[in-house]
C-alpha cells in the first residue's frame, strides 16, 4: 500500500461514512471524554492506485479519530392523534451525536 491515502469508507454509530484525515464528522453518542482517540473499522478504502475492500487488507488498516465534543441534534415532534376521541398525544427528540475528527489512516 502506499503512504497516500486519499479517503476511507468507516463504519459508526449503524452508519457508514466517507472520511479522510481532518474531516470531521457526526455520529452516534460514543462513550468517551473530549479529546480521547477512538479507533473506526474500515469498510472500504481507497489510496492514490487501488481500492481495498478484502477483509484481510482492511484488518490491518487503523483509522483512527479524536473526539471533539458532544452535541444534540435537531429536534423531532411527534404527534399520536385519534380522530373523533379527542385523543392527542405530543413527543419531542433530540438525538445526542458526537463530533469526530479523523487524524490518521493507516
Amino acid at each position: 500500500m502506499s503512504n497516500l491515502v486519499v479517503y476511507a469508507i468507516v463504519k459508526t454509530g449503524g452508519r457508514q461514512e466517507k472520511v479522510s484525515v481532518g474531516d470531521q464528522f457526526l455520529t452516534n453518542r460514543l462513550a468517551g471524554a473530549t479529546g480521547d482517540t477512538v479507533e473506526l473499522p474500515a469498510v472500504l478504502l481507497v489510496d492514490g492506485d487501488k481500492v481495498t475492500s478484502s477483509a484481510a487488507e482492511l484488518a490491518k488498516v487503523k483509522v483512527t479519530a479524536k473526539i471533539v465534543g458532544e452535541e444534540r441534534g435537531p429536534k423531532i415532534r411527534i404527534l399520536h392523534y385519534k380522530n373523533k376521541t379527542g385523543y392527542r398525544r405530543h413527543q419531542g427528540h433530540r438525538q445526542d451525536l458526537t463530533r469526530l475528527e479523523v487524524t490518521g489512516i493507516k
